[in-house]
């Protein structure tokens, strides 16, 4: 995304968001080839609806039906539940003949949670809005996540994420930026007023699941997490648009957790957390599990967070997180660029991250890492399980209008070891404050202004950059398809 002179500043949060997902859903709107020709939807610039319409996916499925053949109505006020689970049951008969598309048409089609199946595909049209209900007693609770051993916002079970799925193949979720909305304004309202007994649901949660793909769609306001890939393989994030008020509470962008094999590009978010949070389980439940989240490709975002990271590792990480390559990545009013969150209890490992091409505008800490993020599920947590942190890598980092370059915070007589800071321009707004605060790290630093801490020994201005890995990931090879919806696509 082109850079953004500093005048841009001087304009509040929202105008920001405004123009910048404008300018981006115009680089990810999905396009449809219609009738031998392409066009946007599938209307032949009059307004009559022609031909077949096309829309990219990783499988294409033979057998298709819309939300309307099993009476969903899609006038805001209807619950459609019944509709979208009896269509989800009627399309896994063809988990082994093709698989099944699931069409949601234009319309507001309130719901309440609703599981998908194998080798299926949910689409959403450009005008099509799967609305979350609000009447909580249509949210059922479920178990709360084995490498968790309890809700993250109360101890005990949780409720059910609105877009669920468990032990899956070949699932996707995508449309012609249709829209998921959460309407998470309810859920924020009780959870700041202590009214839940047991903790918030998410927008996406695919478990133990394998090939997902999801792209081309909005998701709004959710009552936390909005992507959840969980114990999972296999997943590509692409195209996709995440909005939520900048202080709403917990509503993290993509969260993959205990997932192997992940691709996250090309995508927009706002939120009043994490953008993109890496995990894989909590103090002891974590290190039971022993499901590292590895082999992560974040590229391509852009990040608005005011108060949390751009990316950040952890702090639920006990499972492990290993070999994270992000590049590209811009972030505006956002809290800090690359965020390590660990505590003494937590056990694992955060190792081989990769970081480069980072331009970021206005934040508080452009690096930060600490270990002592002291929260936990209980009491049992084991003291004597310290994290490892090792070969952590950040080059071609340019950042303006920040208050401190970068905190790093180990841990006693456990440092944060094999840190590299390489080609780093901070531009620090004046202040009292030193530009760097080191404790309990070893490193080295080439090209940095303004220096680093001692710590990070500076081997001068002609050393070799950190190292960024080149090899290619299985991931990276994943086939994008043209699919065909079988009917007119008309708005």
């Amino acid at each position: 995304m082109e850079l953004l002179s500093r005048s841009f500043f001087s304009f509040s949060v929202m105008p920001i968001c405004l123009l910048l997902m404008a300018a981006f859903s115009r680089t990810v709107e999905c396009r449809f080839q219609t009738g031998g020709r392409v066009t946007a939807g599938g209307q032949d610039g009059g307004g009559q609806t022609v031909g077949e319409s096309k829309y990219e996916a990783t499988s294409c499925r033979a057998h298709t039906a819309s939300l309307t053949d099993f009476g969903g109505v899609g006038d805001g006020i209807t619950l459609n539940s019944k509709a979208f689970q009896a269509a989800v049951e009627h399309l896994a008969q063809f988990s082994g003949d093709g698989g099944g598309l699931l069409y949601v048409p234009p319309g507001r089609w309130l719901t309440g949670p609703f599981n998908l199946t194998s080798c299926m595909t949910l689409f959403l049209h450009h005008d099509a809005v799967i609305l979350a209900t609000q009447d909580i007693n249509e949210w059922p609770i479920i178990d709360p996540l084995p490498s968790y051993g309890r809700g993250r916002d109360a101890p005990g079970g949780r409720y059910s994420s609105l877009i669920m799925g468990f032990n899956l193949t070949d699932v996707i979720i995508t449309g012609d930026n249709g829209t998921v909305d959460g309407q998470g304004d309810f859920w924020w309202a009780k959870f700041h007023h202590k009214q839940l007994k047991y903790t918030r649901g998410y927008l996406v949660e695919l478990q133990h699941s394998d090939q997902i793909f999801i792209s081309n769609l909005l998701f709004l306001n959710s009552p936390s997490w909005n992507i959840h890939p969980v114990y999972s393989s296999n997943i590509v994030v692409k195209g996709i648009t995440i909005s939520a008020p900048v202080h709403s509470p917990n509503t993290d962008g993509i969260n993959p957790d205990s997932c192997s094999h992940v691709r996250i590009e090309d995508s927009y978010i706002v939120s009043g957390d994490d953008c993109v949070a890496i995990k894989s389980g909590w103090d002891e439940y974590g290190i039971a599990v022993g499901m590292p989240s590895e082999h992560i490709i974040i590229r391509r975002l852009t990040c608005i967070s005011p108060t949390s990271a751009t990316i950040a590792l952890g702090s639920e990480m006990s499972g492990g997180i290993q070999d994270v390559r992000a590049e590209d990545i811009t972030a505006i009013d956002t809290e800090s660029g690359v965020r390590i969150k660990t505590a003494i209890g937590r056990g694992g490992f955060v190792r081989d991250i990769f970081v480069r091409r980072m331009t970021l505008h206005t934040m508080k800490w452009v690096f930060w890492m600490t270990g002592n993020y002291n929260s936990h599920p209980d009491g049992k947590y084991n003291p004597e399980a310290i994290p490892d942190i090792e070969g952590i890598n950040y080059s071609h980092v340019v950042a303006e209008n920040v208050t401190t370059a970068g905190r790093l915070e180990g841990i006693e007589k456990a440092p944060f070891k094999g840190i590299c800071i390489s080609n780093v321009s901070v531009e620090v707004r004046k202040a009292k404050k030193t530009a760097w605060v080191c404790e309990n790290v070893e490193g080295v630093s080439s090209g940095v202004m303004p220096a680093p801490c001692d710590a990070l020994k500076d081997e001068g201005m002609e050393a070799t950059d950190c190292p960024f890995r080149e090899d290619r990931l299985p991931i990276e090879d994943v086939e994008v398809k043209d699919c065909s919806l079988p009917f007119s696509y008309s708005l």
